[in-house]
């Protein structure tokens, strides 16, 4: 139940945000164990000048992640390494040119839908 902010470069087609927005949702579920109904995601189209990622010209994908804390370390290196695998395989991202951070928070810091902190009531 990470909410995932994905960004990727402009003009690309659908089967391939499709395969970006998959490959990190698998990765979300068989390595850090959420639900498989649980999925946040925004995804931001940038032109070349507005994704900068170092020297990186090439096809590029920068994430990150707000999640409840309390996933071990392990799990997220595990997460990591599954997303570019993922991202690899399809649609052809190279793992270099994956950026992913995760920032963690607690339970009052959700709300789902109705103006109420689900997790805490």
């Amino acid at each position: 139940m990470p909410f995932v902010t994905i960004s990727i470069l402009k003009g690309k087609s659908p089967e391939y945000v499709k395969a970006v927005a998959d490959g990190i949702n698998s990765a979300v579920i068989e390595t850090m164990g959420f639900p498989e109904d649980d999925r946040y995601q925004v995804i931001h189209e940038l032109d070349q000048a507005c994704m900068e990622y170092q020297d990186r010209t090439e096809d590029r994908v920068m994430m990150h992640l707000v999640m409840r804390a309390g996933r071990s370390n392990k799990a997220k290196q595990a997460f990591y390494n599954k997303v570019v695998e993922n991202l690899a395989q399809n649609p052809g991202i190279k793992p270099a040119n994956v950026l992913i951070t995760i920032t963690e928070n607690h339970d009052i810091d959700w709300s789902f839908k109705d103006g109420v902190a689900q997790f805490v009531v």
